[in-house]
């Protein structure tokens, strides 16, 4: 999907005028899957998502104490520029948590779909060979 298609489906969900998402055997048969699934596409995903959190943690937290060490000499100093550094300070480090969360909770999503996919693949492969031995044993 592109950034041009993205935009457009939004401003269509915004409208609301969007087609509904359509699986291969809901809407009957299709020559191409509607939605695939790459176990290393997951992977790599995975990955990225884990680094970037690392990275965000690292830092987004470069400059903290140094903030908050300046926000307090200003604090005491008597400027109102005191009490608003250390209300960005916080504002920054609030939302930088929020970020790499989020990009903890992604990576690990990820990690759990892999997992499931194989399960779910194991299943179906175990569940085919099954019946295919019930089929010549009879």
């Amino acid at each position: 999907m592109t950034w041009d298609e993205w935009e457009q489906l939004k401003a269509a969900v915004a409208q609301g005028h969007a087609d509904r998402t359509r699986l291969n055997s809901v809407t009957g048969p299709s020559t191409a899957a509607d939605l695939v699934v790459h176990d290393d596409e997951l992977g790599a995903l995975g990955g990225i998502a884990y680094r970037l959190r690392d990275r965000l943690r690292k830092d987004s937290d470069h400059a903290r104490e140094s903030t908050f060490g300046a926000a307090v000499e200003l604090s005491n100093e008597g400027l109102d520029m005191g009490s608003a550094l250390t209300e960005l300070h916080d504002a920054w480090n609030s939302k930088s948590r929020t970020l790499v969360d989020a990009c903890g909770h992604i990576s690990n999503h990820l990690d759990f779909t892999r997992a499931q996919h194989k399960k779910d693949d194991d299943k179906v492969a175990t569940s085919v060979s099954v019946s295919v031995i019930d089929k010549y044993m009879k």
